[in-house]
């Protein structure tokens, strides 16, 4: 259940006890030292027992354990704490994964619980441990280092997106041979993806904007421009779901006039194959006088009268634009 647990001095990793207490207590004895435990999905006994003694507050001990929260950020008397919203995206199935890392960030220990397929952590305390320099900082440092690989993975997820959305772009506007329904289909999975993108990306704006701030608790003052590039990514973020959301609306306009344009050449062809049958029927009853019977060109006639009206509705209706507009 323990991804990891280390201690930092000066900025280098430093061998560490082998129980989570001892840590936790050589980490506040020692000057500029530090310790990170990383959890994957613990239970709410194991999670106790681990961070027994750092003064968590149980509200956010229980929102660790439980999961399923919005990016958020709220300062306790002992510890802050971050919740951020990892995505995965898959190009094959157009879907995005969400997971959930939330973070405690106190004066000499960071806890990071991690729930959910998306581990962007292993990456981050690996390129961390190779600049020394950087983890110096303390604490700060792991906190800045997550969000700024969560919100540039939101960018690659932005951008593999976009280029999807390009693939469906020439979908639907492709002159011959496109389903409509199958391009709906498509756009409003799109479109429940780009919601669900929304719903990690947009609540985090408050949380970074807080970081960025003077006077948060357990945050280096000296931290607050790299949070401010941070909060600037997630900008251009959160603009970009913004378009994508646009031009989804505008695709599913797209293939709405397009499903009308098919059902207007429905009507009209029914029309046309309409009105010799009204004919015909009209014509074929049992009637004593009938212009066959009695005249020699009644039958030409009523088919030049079922030719000349079916010819009038299909000029009707091509002027109309109803069978493809003028010039086409």
């Amino acid at each position: 259940m323990i991804v990891d647990c280390a201690l930092y001095r000066h900025g280098r990793r430093v061998p560490a006890p082998a129980d989570v207490p001892a840590v936790l207590a050589q980490a506040r004895a020692e000057e500029d030292t530090f310790c990170w435990i990383g959890l994957f999905e613990p239970s709410r006994e194991e999670f106790d027992a681990l961070t027994h003694g750092l003064g968590l507050h149980p509200l956010a001990a229980e929102d660790a354990v439980t999961a399923h929260q919005r990016p958020k950020l709220e300062a306790y008397e002992a510890a802050l704490f971050l919740v951020l919203k990892p995505v995965l995206y898959d190009d094959r199935t157009d879907t995005i994964t969400v997971s959930e890392v939330n973070t405690f960030v106190g004066d000499s220990f960071v806890v990071t619980v991690r729930h959910g397929e998306t581990n962007p952590l292993g990456q981050v305390r690996a390129r961390l441990e190779r600049q020394p320099e950087v983890l110096a900082h303390g604490p700060t440092a792991v906190v800045y280092a997550v969000c700024d690989a969560i919100v540039d993975n939101y960018l690659d997820v932005a951008d593999d997106f976009h280029t999807d959305l390009e693939e469906l772009e020439a979908e639907v506007f492709q002159p011959s041979g496109r389903d409509p329904g199958r391009s709906a289909g498509r756009i409003y999975n799109f479109k429940r993806q780009a919601l669900e993108f929304r719903r990690v990306t947009g609540p985090l704006a408050e949380p970074i904007a807080r970081l960025t701030g003077a006077g948060l608790p357990f945050v280096n003052e000296r931290a607050r421009p790299f949070f401010r590039d941070v909060g600037d990514h997630l900008t251009r973020v959160n603009e970009h779901v913004e378009l994508l959301s646009d031009i989804l609306a505008a695709h599913l306009a797209r293939v709405g006039v397009q499903q009308n344009d098919d059902m207007r050449k429905i009507s009209a062809y029914a029309a046309m194959a309409a009105a010799p049958t009204v004919i015909g029927s009209i014509y074929g009853m049992n009637f004593d006088h009938m212009p066959e019977l009695h005249w020699t060109l009644g039958y030409p006639a009523v088919l030049l009268v079922m030719a000349s009206v079916v010819l009038w509705l299909y000029v009707f209706f091509r002027r109309r634009g109803w069978l493809g507009t003028n010039g086409r």
